[in-house]
């Protein structure tokens, strides 16, 4: 199991360690883990939390959230933060729920923690693992799946680059928010209520954010299984309303893997526009001197309410489906005039909102 610990990409992502830094103010850490089956048309996600770990506090505890096939929701809940642990340094961390251990948490190998853990989980840069069941409605997930990370958030054999810019190193702005793994490759399996699923090389996915404050608004489309694309074609925008020290801002970013290149809009280099409607229609236009994009997420589906942190603690605040409609249109600019480089679409795309209030559509600017 020594893969489990090895890469070159993952470690050198920023902010893969753990932000914690021990003290008594408001904080929260969220990793979040995605695997898309093509063949089933679903996807999995896994959202892990801590909230204010020093422990004592009204908010203090973890939590694992899963939405399933058809977008079906589990959760549960882990209220001792001493059974929480992570490493400041990479991108490692676990949560026990019911063991037999007596001892301090910490990584297991696999098949220790399948025998020790009743309820908990741990996760790498190349292993997510885990079992969790809702002891009201018996509904269960056990997963564990290894991971082979293709792109960071960088052009492939490339320094990797902080999401949210240099300036997320510090606490200015929160909360952070890091895409950990564009694109990768999970082998493995996952049982939901009965039903098993094995895998080999499905898409995977990873972010995480943190800190302490939250965002009042936000938005997020994410897509690494794209029709006729099976090179790794990986596509994660999305925008939101957050603190600045003691002002707000909207900020939008969107960020494409296309054939071992890295094409980023950001605020620092590109002119970001986005037109969000309350659910249902995401589009976003991108731009800079050498290249634009256009994107354009819909769903006839409902969606899943899913929890998130918040000042008031974990809440459902956001609704989330995996199986949203996207298009994406990447070209050259030269000059007055652009060229076609890539046209791709999926139905296997993650659509969020979050916050409020979201009355009507949200146009960058507003």
């Amino acid at each position: 199991m020594v893969s489990i610990f090895t890469s070159l990409d993952q470690t050198s992502v920023p902010h893969s360690g753990y932000h914690w830094d021990g003290s008594s103010r408001r904080f929260f850490e969220g990793w979040y883990y995605r695997v898309t089956l093509p063949e089933h048309g679903n996807s999995f996600a896994f959202m892990y939390s801590i909230e204010d770990p020093i422990g004592g506090k009204p908010h203090s505890g973890g939590a694992a959230q899963i939405l399933g096939p058809e977008d079906e929701y589990l959760w549960r809940t882990f209220p001792n933060v001493k059974q929480f642990w992570a490493s400041p340094s990479q991108l490692q961390l676990g949560h026990w729920g019911k063991t037999d251990l007596p001892t301090q948490p910490l990584w297991l190998m696999p098949s220790e923690f399948e025998h020790y853990v009743q309820q908990g989980y741990q996760a790498t840069a190349h292993w997510n693992q885990g079992v969790i069941c809702d002891p009201s409605s018996k509904r269960a997930c056990r997963w564990q799946y290894s991971i082979q990370p293709v792109y960071g958030w960088g052009g492939r054999n490339a320094p990797q680059h902080s999401t949210a810019g240099w300036l997320s190193f510090l606490p200015i702005f929160e909360p952070g928010w890091q895409i950990l793994m564009a694109h990768g490759l999970a082998t493995g399996w996952i049982e939901w209520n009965g039903d098993r699923y094995e895998f080999t090389n499905a898409p995977a996915y990873g972010e995480k954010n943190w800190g302490g404050a939250f965002p009042q608004k936000w938005f997020w489309l994410n897509c690494n299984s794209f029709e006729g694309e099976p090179d790794g074609l990986a596509l994660t925008a999305g925008g939101g309303r957050r603190g600045v020290l003691w002002w707000m801002e909207s900020v939008a970013m969107v960020g494409l893997h296309y054939q071992g290149k890295f094409y980023e809009f950001v605020p620092w280099n590109s002119e970001v526009h986005w037109d969000i409607q309350p659910w249902g229609r995401w589009q976003m236009w991108a731009r800079n001197p050498q290249f634009e994009v256009e994107l354009t997420g819909t769903t006839t589906l409902p969606g899943t309410p899913l929890r998130a942190p918040t000042e008031n603690g974990l809440i459902f605040c956001c609704r989330d489906t995996m199986r949203g409609d996207v298009i994406l249109r990447l070209r050259s600019r030269h000059g007055s005039k652009s060229r076609l480089l890539l046209e791709a679409k999926s139905s296997l795309c993650g659509l969020e909102v979050g916050g409020g209030p979201w009355e009507q559509s949200w146009r960058s600017g507003d």
